[in-house]
């Protein structure tokens, strides 16, 4: 894999937008091809990969123009509970469980290529394995009546606070 730093994966233009996504298409080729390495059975490395690149491409740098590197708190619970719930037609929790072993799994690479601390990584994981909140997320979002979604929204927002 080539050396990526932090630096390389900011966005501020729409043209950083598509450099970065031609580096996070390498970062995922890199990831699995190293699941191939390790034995991962193909089917499964496909499966993982494609959780980590829905994740990463569709939401961080398209969706929210961040950068993976940055270690940023509540960064796939913003994802699971809230984005992929608005941003799917029928948003259900076996789907969501694969991408979140896409990025729990991607989350593990970026840390042993030095990428992302170790803190990182645990809150990652942490953060992968909440599926019980987010199944109630879903079924939340399917209980929301009149002008609820604001409320519904406000649990787990999108909103950038700075």
């Amino acid at each position: 894999m080539t050396k990526i730093t932090r630096k390389d994966l900011e966005i501020i233009s729409d043209r950083d937008e598509i450099r970065v996504d031609g580096l996070c298409r390498e970062i995922l080729k890199d990831f699995h091809g190293s699941l191939l390495e390790r034995g991962t059975p193909p089917l499964e490395a496909g499966s993982l990969a494609h959780g980590a690149d829905y994740f990463l491409r569709d939401y961080v740098v398209s969706a929210r123009r961040e950068n993976i590197l940055d270690e940023t708190p509540g960064l796939i619970r913003r994802f699971a509970a809230t984005w992929y719930i608005i941003s799917t037609l029928e948003p259900s929790l076996d789907e969501l469980a694969g991408f979140l072993e896409g990025a729990r799994a991607l989350f593990s690479f970026l840390h042993e290529r030095g990428l992302v601390s170790s803190s990182c990584l645990s809150r990652a994981e942490q953060e992968c394995s909440d599926l019980d909140f987010y199944g109630k997320r879903i079924e939340s979002f399917w209980d929301i009546n009149d002008d609820g979604y604001v409320a519904w929204e406000a649990e787990c927002t999108l909103k950038r606070v700075r």
